[in-house]
């Protein structure tokens, strides 16, 4: 009987192999050094692609890993040797659309670090312990902005955006009473 596909990690490193956003599902890797390590040896060995305009797949440490570039930012899936690629690749593709729609085309490192939470979001959407939970990027991206945006949070809980648009709501509603 077959398993169903399972994710190894989703890697997003900035153009010099550092880390923006790691989430890693299983025990291949157990401490942060060989995770690290793994980080900066897949950066290394295809960081001299060109992989810009569609997704490229390396066999790398007996792992598939997907990748694709976009500007100083790099997104990977790793999945096992055994793993279908073309899950691999729609899983990334799903993840990189999702991050493109949440940063409104943007999609940089600034733009990234300054968003890291709709990232992780991203991430948790995606993938649960391993398993694919959803690779539709106008979902994951409808999920994350629905989590994102909690108008009775605090004030000193929300970003400026939403807090903006708080104030604004709240400014609208005075003014129509």
């Amino acid at each position: 009987m077959e398993s169903c596909p399972s994710i190894k990690n989703i890697l997003l490193l900035d153009s010099e192999g550092n880390r923006v956003a790691v989430k890693y599902y299983s025990d291949d890797w157990p401490a942060n050094s060989a995770k690290e390590a793994f980080e900066k040896a897949v950066f290394t060995k295809t960081q001299k692609t060109n992989a810009r305009t569609e997704a490229e797949i390396a066999m790398f440490e007996n792992h598939i890993v997907v990748y694709k570039f976009v500007q100083d930012l790099h997104f990977f899936v790793t999945g096992a040797e055994d793993e279908n690629e073309l899950i691999l690749v729609t899983v990334l593709q799903g993840f990189f659309d999702a991050v493109d729609l949440l940063l409104r085309g943007t999609v940089d490192k600034k733009e990234a670090l300054e968003n890291l939470d709709l990232i992780l979001l991203c991430l948790d959407e995606i993938v649960d312990g391993s398993i694919i939970l959803e690779t539709d990027a106008n979902v994951i991206a409808g999920k994350v902005a629905s989590h994102s945006v909690d108008a009775g949070a605090p004030l000193s809980e929300q970003t400026i955006s939403q807090a903006l648009a708080t104030a604004r709501e709240h400014l609208t509603r005075s003014l129509l009473q």
